[in-house]
């Protein structure tokens, strides 16, 4: 087989060159935290951010604004089929087209294994997993239909280190690797890809706001090679890699994000 690769080069510094000028990308769970840096992170990338979000996400709007981007914010229950359909009816109406959905909602809680209830349980899988079937589902046409797509998904580098009194937790981040690998096998013949980031111990989640115990904060920073808690912007970087055409040839893959704590 002969493969032509003269204009090989040029064409991969172009596609990285121009960015995500004019990119439509949806992130869900963008009011606060990483995924108001992953929004803040596309628009410099110049992709137009819909922030997607089931709390008021006017502050994330602002600020992708104030930084000379172009977004909208719509109010949605990612756990809600109907809801997700509204979503994406409106993205469509609004820009004629969706190129990157970045699943970042999220649900924590530390609980002993015992004492997790079924409601706990099925709320957690709900919010974790439930909701990344329907987002990328009603996501998926779109970008069929323009032969490209880029897919990322928020995991937790707790499934790789088996982090106690998570059980429903890591169960459902877990599922999110599976899903990740698994649907990179079906899609890629349309030009999307989807990949997994596994995020470590990040400045948004402390003791104080009841996300992070102490006892597990004070596990995870000594076990990282660096010292240091990953700011948002560390894997709003990964997230923006991820999203640009170059990345085209990487899928299924799960690429962690935590310091160095699992070595994966």
């Amino acid at each position: 087989m002969c493969w032509d690769v003269s204009n090989l080069h040029n064409m991969k510094i172009h596609e990285f060159e121009k960015g995500l000028d004019g990119r439509v990308a949806i992130v869900t769970g963008a009011a606060i935290g990483n995924g108001r840096a992953f929004c803040e992170r596309l628009a410099q990338e110049g992709a137009i951010v819909v922030i997607a979000d089931i709390a008021d996400a006017s502050e994330t709007l602002n600020a992708v604004r104030g930084s000379g981007g172009e977004g909208i914010a719509l109010q949605v229950d990612v756990t809600d089929q109907a809801d997700v359909h509204r979503m994406v009816e409106e993205v469509i109406a609004n820009y004629g087209r969706i190129d990157i959905l970045v699943h970042n909602v999220g649900l924590y809680e530390e609980e002993p294994f015992e004492l997790i209830s079924f409601d706990q349980w099925k709320r957690m899988i709900d919010v974790n997993l439930n909701s990344l079937f329907l987002t990328v589902q009603a996501v998926l046409p779109a970008m069929k239909d323009a032969g490209f797509g880029r897919i990322i998904t928020l995991s937790s580098d707790t499934v790789w280190l088996g982090t106690p009194y998570l059980t429903h937790y890591v169960t459902s981040k877990m599922g999110i690797v599976g899903f990740t690998r698994s649907l990179s096998a079906e899609i890629g013949k349309y030009g999307i890809t989807i990949n997994a980031i596994s995020v470590g111990l990040t400045a948004t989640q402390k003791p104080s706001d009841g996300r992070l115990s102490s006892t597990i904060l004070g596990h995870i920073l000594p076990a990282q090679s660096v010292h240091r808690a990953d700011e948002p912007e560390d894997i709003a970087n990964v997230v923006a890699f991820l999203a640009l055409p170059a990345s085209g040839i990487i899928t299924g893959q799960t690429i962690n994000v935590d310091g160095g704590v699992a070595r994966h």
